[in-house]
């Protein structure tokens, strides 16, 4: 993972191929582009175009972190704790349902002694099948220090 070059967002870098029938209108590259959107603010620190649910729901390191769509957004928008984010690398992409699984790395802007502050994370969006609303964020990470 930490092999790519780190981006500050974009499109999907893989993922599943063509709908199945049983998303008519919504693809499963419509819930990637979904859970892009999160990622992408993670960066650009504006949440303003993420498709939360109202009732949406952030649980990190099996800690709750996000209480609803409004507070995520405003999280994203004006929270210290995204505002070092620097960059993401490219998400591995998979789905099993209503989960849309991404992998990928954060790196800071946090800097000590030539090396700078990142994490793995492993991150699960529910979004529901014929959906594009995210409805509950699972993350889980695992910091790392990266020589600059």
């Amino acid at each position: 993972m930490s092999d790519s070059p780190p981006h500050a967002g974009g499109t999907p870098t893989s993922g599943p191929g063509p709908a199945s029938s049983s998303n008519v209108g919504v693809s499963d590259d419509d819930r990637i582009a979904a859970a892009q959107s999160y990622i992408d603010a993670l960066v650009s620190h504006n949440g303003d175009a993420v498709p939360f649910a109202p009732d949406c729901i952030r649980i990190e390191q099996g800690v709750k972190t996000g209480f609803s769509g409004n507070h995520l957004r405003r999280s994203l928008n004006r929270g210290p704790q995204f505002r070092i984010i620097a960059a993401t690398t490219p998400p591995e992409y998979t789905i099993n349902g209503d989960e849309v699984r991404a992998v990928y790395d954060v790196v800071t802007k946090v800097q000590l002694g030539g090396r700078r502050f990142g994490s793995h994370v492993d991150e699960t969006f529910v979004i529901p099948v014929g959906t594009t609303t995210i409805h509950h964020i699972g993350v889980r990470m695992r910091p790392f220090l990266k020589r600059i």
